[in-house]
């Protein structure tokens, strides 16, 4: 167990530090101190002197920051696949107003510790778990309790549930957030400062509750100095104009974060931008299900950038290199195409050059996450000082040599196969390809995997759900 006098050297790495200041630092010395990054440094492997250093030998890999997944509803792990062939449509449908009326507390536990334990085997080390199926109080901490158990880095963005509203029951976007409920996560110790876990709101925004619901939601963070966190777009406002009220009365800032945001104009994102507010985009679930081009390009070309996040286990992978890398391709060729039809009757239509880098992908999914969370001065980057969460990807594999590129080649060559180790706190969360608990004992998987199996089954079962493709 890693205690706070345990130290480590990784010797030898590329570390693709995501500091503006260190760059990559090619054959480096990065040392471990309890918690902390102590020192980043470029020079021989030698072992050091004093005899209670853990020293690893990291030729032939590549260190970079821990990946964070800035928006994703793990509560969904134990139904991988039900939702891959919905539109937004058909999983407000069947996913809220049906299979989320089914889940147990216990069936939230073992989906989002097994989707908490999937995001550390990927590389992922900072989750922001968008919860919002949680009924009641139980609910609520049997999915806080498997975040910490996991050992990953989280914030819990506390969210309401969306069913279909029963005879004389006011419907979910009448009801505004529990302030009761924050304030008794509020008062948890595990959530104090310094915590691996953290708290913020996942509120139902002016697209989908009324103005006075917003109205409150908003009040409600800025007095709790928290995060509020809403998804943006999908069919018609349910508060049209409420973006415009919401901005009168000066609730906009830091603290707002827009999940997707694909229909916003440009004139609101011009003032969004102004006021601080922050961006997540999960690009492979908003093409796949409807909600339009994600905005890469358009925060962009406004001085910003999203942070990016996986959002649905239950339609795709959980893969956050894959996520950046989709946005990454996305933009590039949204670009290359109105390079394109400006040019239209000229010679040549190719772009001279690429709009996007690969280290601004892997910035949307380290640097950006850290700065939405207000977190940038703790993690998001191999900078000493920080907290030490680190991913270790074994670039001696065929499918990442010759190795020219360290920052092209983490973003662009990498899959799951080379995330050989992976850190939080100071602590292996993942060494040599399998997950490790506290103890740095391999876990056995069917320990979380039996019980998310049963789960699955039960819940498709209790709607009818059924493939596709055997309808």
């Amino acid at each position: 167990m890693t205690s706070a006098s345990h130290r480590i050297l990784i010797a030898g790495a590329t570390v693709v530090s995501m500091d503006d200041a260190l760059g990559v630092v090619d054959n480096a010395r990065l040392a471990i101190d309890g918690e902390r990054i102590a020192s980043l440094s470029s020079g021989a492997c030698e072992a050091p002197s004093q005899g209670d250093v853990e020293v690893i030998d990291a030729r032939g890999f590549i260190v970079m920051p821990g990946f964070i997944n800035a928006h994703m509803h793990t509560w969904q792990t134990a139904l991988r696949g039900v939702a891959s062939n919905w539109t937004l449509l058909e999983y407000f449908r069947w996913m809220h107003a049906g299979l989320a009326t089914r889940f147990t507390p216990h069936d939230i536990h073992v989906g989002t510790l097994a989707g908490a334990l999937n995001q550390l085997d990927c590389g992922t080390t900072t989750l922001v778990d968008w919860c919002h199926n949680n009924p009641t109080p139980e609910h609520t901490d049997a999915a806080v309790d498997a975040l910490e158990r996991s050992g990953i880095r989280a914030a819990f963005f506390h969210g309401s549930p969306k069913p279909d509203p029963k005879p004389g029951q006011a419907p979910f976007w009448e009801v505004a957030h529990p302030r009761r409920e924050v304030e008794r996560l509020l008062a948890q110790p595990r959530f104090g400062t310094g915590r691996r876990l953290s708290l913020g709101m996942a509120v139902l925004g002016p697209h989908y509750s009324t103005l006075d619901v917003a109205r409150a939601d908003f009040r409600l963070a800025r007095e709790l100095d928290l995060t509020a966190s809403m998804h943006q777009g999908g069919g018609p406002a349910r508060a049209p104009g409420g973006w415009e009220v919401l901005e009168q009365e000066g609730l906009l800032g830091p603290l707002i974060n827009i999940v997707h945001g694909n229909d916003l104009t440009d004139a609101q994102l011009d003032r969004f931008v102004g006021a601080g507010v922050s961006f997540s985009v999960t690009p492979e679930n908003e093409m796949t299900q409807g909600h339009g081009h994600p905005i890469v390009g358009r925060l962009r070309d406004r001085g910003v950038a999203a942070s990016i996040g996986v959002d649905l286990e239950s339609g795709l992978s959980g893969e956050m290199f894959t996520a950046a890398r989709i946005a990454l391709v996305h933009q590039r060729s949204l670009d290359n195409q109105a390079f394109r039809q400006a040019a239209r009757g000229t010679d040549p239509v190719i772009p001279p050059t690429a709009t996007l880098r690969t280290i601004d992908a892997l910035r949307w999914a380290t640097v950006e996450g850290a700065r939405m969370l207000g977190q940038l001065d703790r993690i998001g980057t191999v900078t000493p000082g920080k907290q030490a969460d680190l991913v270790l990807i074994d670039a001696r594999r065929p499918n990442m040599q010759p190795l020219h590129d360290p920052v092209a080649a983490a973003l662009m060559q990498t899959s799951l196969a080379n995330i050989d180790s992976v850190m939080v706190a100071g602590r292996w969360r993942k060494r040599g390809g399998r997950l490790v608990g506290d103890d740095q004992v391999p876990l056995d998987p069917e320990r979380w995997l039996a019980p998310l199996r049963e789960s699955g089954r039960r819940l498709a079962a209790a709607v009818g759900w059924h493939p596709a493709h055997r309808a």
